[in-house]
């Protein structure tokens, strides 16, 4: 698809699709509107009356045009209470407009959406994103997939913007889209090695810097925490380390944490029909952002160094396998007893997060598919967050904003710890049912040292059972575009 910013006014544009946009209550055509309705032969004042259009969100309506107009069709777009608009909902109106042409079989589209209130850059931008989001359709593994997709030219009409919004759409939703392919990838295709590959693949096409930790020197360093987890699988695991530097001095420094668990049976504390272990090719839902921020970042080319990090493995079951009891060291010297084998996620983010406290950082985020019980806390759509750190919490808040993903800061309530100590070790891996959420970042917590540092935890926003209008059903890339903001600054 080729994107185009245009200046003038859609009253001068010709094609398969013109979109204007409405806000709630303010569907009287006055100005270039009321031009463009005298020149339709009054089409726009009829889709209006006839369908009781009344600009609410979500709401959209269309029709076609006479045979000898420039416009083959009109679509008349909800954008609900002008008070109310947000950029994410200018991206999510730009999904649907996309979507619904699309079924219109049109080739050339123009969006009019008429928003004042943010930077045309900013509208533009959002417009794009919303657009590829809501189109992309992961048909990879479809014996019979086409590509149905007719349209090939959008113009962002009536915009005072730059050539450079548009490719920064396209920089950020190549990371989404990344994301979005390896949560859906299932686990005999994405597995510890191939997922390797991937940030193989980007260090080459990027010009990254890459350390892959093997078996052996994850056993010199001491990572007995995450190489408990692996030890049951006959793939071996890979500790991934993907650097960005900048051309210049790096104004920061930041590192992002990513769980790699690239399928999670439970181990011998075995996830049961029904518990969702059929879906637990999305474990790995914070390595995929990781990677997919990491496409994002290569091209947009910060000042700003990051690290993108994960520890890399399965949770499988064999003689081999880790025991209910066992006791593992992790590369700082601290002993966990292993209550739960089905608790891994943490134990590999242990040493994960060692490792990156040792790098010099000036603050690092983790994000994992991690338990459950922030699913029950927080729903589907909402992202747990944990820190002490306000600053390093309220610059998390700025980007997910922007980036139109939700995140609810949760407490670090310290006496729930105790929930967590063993009587022959230094900490048993998971507390009791309650609290289960808050727990897990206070067992994450005894890994980190020196670092300002959040932890997120992304279980239920990583995966989509119902769609909206940029996303499908199955994986969202969630996070990616609230950790690319995060790196912006």
């Amino acid at each position: 698809m080729d994107f185009k910013v245009n200046s003038s006014s859609f009253l001068d544009w010709s094609g398969d699709i013109l979109a204007l946009g409405f806000f709630e209550e303010k569907t009287e055509l006055t100005g270039d509107l009321a031009s463009l309705n005298d020149k339709l032969d009054g089409v726009i004042t009829e889709l209006i009356e006839e369908n009781d259009f009344k600009g609410k969100d979500n709401s959209n309506v269309t029709a076609r045009v006479g045979a000898k107009s420039p416009i083959r069709k009109v679509m008349l777009v909800g954008l609900g209470k002008q008070e109310d608009c947000t950029s994410n909902g200018i991206r999510l109106a730009a999904g649907a407009i996309a979507r619904s042409a699309a079924k219109e079989n049109g080739k050339t589209l123009g969006i009019a959406l008429g928003i004042e209130d943010y930077e045309g850059d900013t509208v533009a931008q959002m417009t794009t994103e919303g657009v590829i989001l809501a189109l992309h359709k992961d048909n990879r593994f479809k014996s019979d997939a086409k590509d149905e997709l007719k349209l090939t030219n959008i113009d962002l009409l009536g915009l005072q913007a730059s050539d450079n919004a548009i490719t920064k759409a396209k920089q950020i939703t190549d990371g989404v889209i990344l994301a979005r392919e390896l949560v859906n990838s299932p686990p005999n295709d994405i597995n510890p090695i191939t997922l390797t590959k991937v940030a193989q693949d980007l260090a080459k096409d990027y010009n990254l810097e890459l350390k892959i930790l093997e078996k052996e020197e994850c056993e010199s360093l001491g990572m007995g925490a995450f190489l408990g987890v692996a030890q049951a699988s006959d793939i071996p695991p890979k500790f991934v380390h993907l650097t960005y530097k900048p051309q210049g001095t790096a104004k920061r420094k930041l590192a992002i944490i990513g769980k790699g668990l690239t399928f999670d049976s439970g181990g011998l504390n075995l996830k049961v029909s029904g518990s969702g272990i059929e879906t637990m090719k999305m474990d790995m839902g914070g390595a995929a952002a990781t990677f997919g921020a990491a496409k994002a970042i290569a091209q947009l080319k910060p000042d700003v160094e990051v690290h993108f990090i994960s520890a890399i493995t399965e949770n499988m079951i064999s003689g081999k396998a880790m025991h209910p009891g066992d006791i593992l060291t992790a590369s700082n010297g601290k002993t966990i007893e292993v209550n739960n084998t089905d608790a891994e996620g943490r134990l590999t983010l242990a040493d994960a997060l060692v490792y990156a406290d040792k790098l010099g950082v000036d603050a690092m985020v983790d994000l994992a598919t991690l338990t459950g019980a922030c699913i029950v806390a927080l729903g589907n759509d909402i992202a747990g967050l944990w820190t002490r750190d306000d600053k390093l919490a309220q610059d998390l808040r700025v980007a997910s904003e922007g980036a139109g993903e939700k995140f609810w800061q949760m407490p670090m309530e310290t006496d729930y710890f105790d929930i967590m100590k063993s009587a022959i070790a230094d900490m048993k891996n998971t507390g009791s049912r309650a609290g289960g959420s808050i727990t897990a970042a206070l067992f994450l917590e005894q890994f980190v040292e020196n670092t300002p540092w959040v932890h997120l935890d992304v279980a239920g926003p990583v995966w989509a059972e119902k769609p909206n209008s940029i996303n499908n059903e199955g994986g969202t890339g969630f996070a990616v575009r609230t950790l690319v903001n995060w790196v912006l600054g």
